[in-house]
């Protein structure tokens, strides 16, 4: 067992680490399985499900451990005989189920539970296929391996063995240019051709063994000839839905000096796979590390593990030092006095601050790395169940942002992503008919802006239609406005409303009409706001914008009589005066604003929270327009004191928790403000 893992100690230092090498081995899977097969990660998967038998076994997790040494056991042979004729699509699943077993029992343990699954039946499967392909001879195989025969000979062979309604099919295909590893791909190509061909034979013919017979397909492309009874559409299907193939020729033998003319289909892939370097499968010679072990050393522990709880806890003095720092440099006492010497220390005090919370801020930021590719697993499975070809692009996964939005974003963008592949994307041959790529792409960005992240997930599926959601918007009550007088951001975002659904058929992934607005919810209770962009026939775009951070927000102060507000400024659109000419009156007698063509309600902040003094007349005020999910408000308050950056607090449990209030913060003089949830507001 792996020297890092001997001063295990209890079960949480193991859910952290098995946690790690599980998402490393679903992510060295999920890659591999898009480069051509495991071939080129049979070491390393091999090294992850020892460590992982190693320390389950440590810890008594008998279930864990023996599925892992069975695992351990086909990589260990496959290590040792490189030449095994391997299904790697089947191995492929196979490994993504013991990792969803190992997954499904870490959270038992992290639930406290008893780890009461059962793996017989998964690790007899295990089991069964290690004895298959024990038992695969490549020599002796059902695809003979003939290199040194000529169609002429192939095809006497053929007509020799007397099978009835069989043809002898000519096949050369090229691969993408610069996709690397063209033998091991040919390889593939070769074993999954035996599910459609009786007798086959292929040049250049030494495929696994001689690593030079990559240059020659790379350059002459990979013939293949095969005896078949399946019918030619369904082969051209085989050949199109292969990985990484740029062009091929499929011609049937009429005679064997009477061949048809050459039928060219080209697919263009240029989806953005990643490239692996042609490796050889010659055992590494291990490269002499003694040297090193003093740096290795050193470079470890460099990183230590640190208790959530005590980062919050830390988070949270850091603000209460913002706040003491702020109720004495601002202290009302010290107006008019001359204090040079005081002065300097506070502006000395206030850079130290300032730099010891955006210390701390930084130990918490998390990459998205982790939570994005955790997608590529729903992309391939919900693809593969709905029989879609869909590839996922992430772009800007090293985007950082607080450790408790990451944990609360999680849900929303894997809702997101299984309404793009299941509502977005449409099925190959659709696609095809509409003139687009066969392969659908799914986009999942994420990018800064200012004091904000952008999460977004873009389709290019079949997209929204306005009319559609207009007609179940009206026929369940929730708008009775004309067509022309919403803009397509307001139509469509009626899909986030609780039980709206436009699909007629209820399936696994949806129907059903939850899911769009536990996502609105979720994101707006970590602060943020999510739109919805589409174009009929070309695409859907879902854009997430959230605060790096909950602990500190830029907020919006304003006056309300003698009480002090906070608004997010991530929510405000503008702040004006009002004008005689915009406000208007709706046939309920409710105020509204007219501005730019477009109508706003207007909610006067005096009159929601019961404040008795201030300002009555709207055209002495100020105005906010706030905006959350394509709808907005205009609120109405006295006047704006500021912006600045607040520490946010929660509630005390003693006070009842009132809709349009998210929480509290303390200002420089001391004094409470409300910080205002906009999305409440609006809905009440």
């Amino acid at each position: 067992m792996s020297n890092e893992y001997s001063q295990v100690s209890g079960p949480e230092l193991f859910v952290f680490e098995t946690n790690q090498l599980l998402d490393k081995l679903e992510m060295l899977i999920l890659d591999s399985e898009k480069n051509g097969g495991l071939q080129a990660s049979i070491d390393e998967v091999f090294r992850i499900m020892h460590t992982i038998k190693g320390s389950a076994a440590m810890m008594s997790f008998n279930n864990i451990s023996l599925l892992a040494h069975s695992v351990e056991d086909v990589f260990y042979f496959l290590r040792e005989d490189r030449l095994a004729i391997v299904n790697y699509s089947e191995l492929t699943d196979l490994v993504l189920l013991v990792v969803d077993f190992i997954k499904g029992e870490i959270s038992k343990l992290e639930a406290g539970s008893s780890l009461t699954g059962d793996c017989s039946t998964l690790n007899n499967n295990i089991q069964a296929f290690l004895a298959a392909i024990k038992t695969m001879d490549p020599v002796n195989s059902s695809l003979p391996l003939m290199p040194n025969c000529d169609l002429q000979s192939f095809v006497e062979a053929c007509q020799a063995s007397g099978e009835d309604g069989q043809v002898v099919c000519e096949t050369v295909v090229h691969f993408d240019d610069d996709c690397g590893m063209e033998n091991l791909r040919a390889f593939t190509l070769i074993t999954e051709l035996g599910e459609y061909a009786q007798k086959v034979e292929y040049f250049p013919a030494e495929i696994m063994e001689n690593d030079d017979t990559a240059e020659i397909i790379r350059n002459e492309g990979f013939k293949i000839w095969f005896a078949t009874k399946t019918p030619v559409a369904t082969l051209h299907n085989f050949f199109a839905q292969t990985m990484f193939l740029k062009e091929y020729t499929l011609n049937t033998v009429v005679d064997p000096d009477e061949i048809k003319p050459k039928e060219r289909r080209i697919i263009d892939l240029d989806g953005p796979f990643p490239v692996e370097q042609s490796r050889s499968f010659e055992q590494p010679v291990m490269p002499d590390n003694s040297g090193d072990i003093e740096h290795s050393n050193a470079a470890k522990q460099s990183f230590i593990s640190v208790n959530v709880a005590k980062m919050d806890m830390l988070m949270d003095l850091v603000g209460e030092l913002v706040i003491a720092e702020a109720m004495v440099t601002q202290n009302p006492e010290l107006q008019d006095l001359n204090l040079d010497k005081f002065f300097k220390a506070a502006r000395q005090l206030r850079k130290i601050t300032g730099e010891l919370q955006d210390v701390v801020m930084s130990i918490r930021m998390v990459p998205l790395a982790a939570t994005f590719h955790k997608m590529t697993r729903i992309v391939r499975d919900m693809a593969r169940k709905l029989d879609k070809q869909v590839e996922l692009e992430i772009v800007g996964e090293h985007t950082e942002v607080d450790k408790n939005i990451i944990e609360n974003i999680a849900d929303p963008l894997m809702h997101l992503i299984r309404n793009a592949v299941d509502h977005g994307i449409e099925p190959s041959h659709e696609r095809m008919s509409k003139g687009k790529h066969r392969v659908g792409k799914v986009r999942l960005e994420a990018k800064n802006a200012g004091g904000d992240v952008w999460i977004i997930v873009q389709d290019d599926g079949g997209g929204l239609s306005r009319a559609r959601i207009l007609q179940k918007a009206r026929e369940r009550g929730l708008t009775d406005q004309d067509d022309s007088s919403l803009t397509d951001k307001q139509v469509y975002s009626f899909i986030l409303k609780p039980g709206f659904s436009t699909k007629e058929n209820i399936t696994e992934f949806s129907g059903r009409g939850v899911g769009m607005d536990v996502v609105a919810k979720n994101i707006a209770a970590i602060g943020g706001a999510i739109s919805v962009d589409s174009v009929e026939g070309m695409g859907t775009t879902m854009s997430i914008r959230i605060p790096l951070t909950l602990a500190i927000i830029d907020g919006m102060i304003i006056k309300v009589g003698k009480t002090i507000y906070t608004v997010p400024t991530i929510s405000i659109k503008e702040s004006f005066r009002l004008r005689e000419q915009n406000l208007i009156t709706d046939p309920d007698n409710n105020e509204m604003i007219m501005i730019r063509g477009q109508c706003y309600p207007v909610l006067r902040l005096h009159e929601r929270f019961g404040i008795q003094s201030g300002l009555t007349d709207l055209y002495e005020g100020i105005m906010l327009m706030v905006e959350i999910e394509g709808r907005s408000l205009c609120l109405f308050a006295d006047s704006l004191v500021g912006q600045q950056q607040v520490v946010v607090k929660a509630l005390p449990s003693y006070i009842k928790k009132m809709p349009g209030i998210a929480g509290c913060t303390l200002l420089g003089d001391g004094s409470v403000s409300l910080i205002l949830d906009v999305d409440g507001l609006i809905r009440v």
